[in-house]
């Protein structure tokens, strides 16, 4: 099995505008999918939220700190999941169930490099 990351992409506002009676759904889908995932034949090897872009700090080229994400789009990395699957179709197929809840999520998936062979 190799290991691929599935990039949550959705827009801010979604979570920051969210009321407490809906967020128990929002976790319950996300609780499916990790079931789904195994029910799939494939395994979880992690998996975080991430806090909104307007908390990042980025690190430029030479060392520039700036407040705020790397790049200011309407959609931002939320969060990530990294599965185990047998080849990119199986990652696709799981990634497929990932929950992306606010109006035009998506997903993306990139296999996870081994940094013992030169995979390029």
């Amino acid at each position: 099995m190799s290991q691929y990351a599935i990039l949550i992409y959705e827009d801010p506002a979604f979570y920051e505008n969210i009321s407490p009676e809906a967020w128990p759904a929002v976790v319950d889908a996300h609780s499916k999918f990790v079931e789904q995932v195994f029910a799939l034949g494939g395994s979880l090897a992690g998996g975080q939220a991430l806090a909104p872009p307007t908390t990042a700090t980025t690190i430029k080229g030479g060392g520039t700190v700036t407040d705020g994400p790397f790049v200011e789009t309407k959609e931002a990395l939320n969060g990530i999941y990294v599965v185990e699957a047998r080849d990119l179709d199986h990652a696709v197929e799981i990634a497929k169930l990932c929950p992306a809840p606010a109006p035009g999520g998506g997903v993306e998936v990139r296999p996870v490099v081994d940094p013992t062979t030169n995979p390029f």
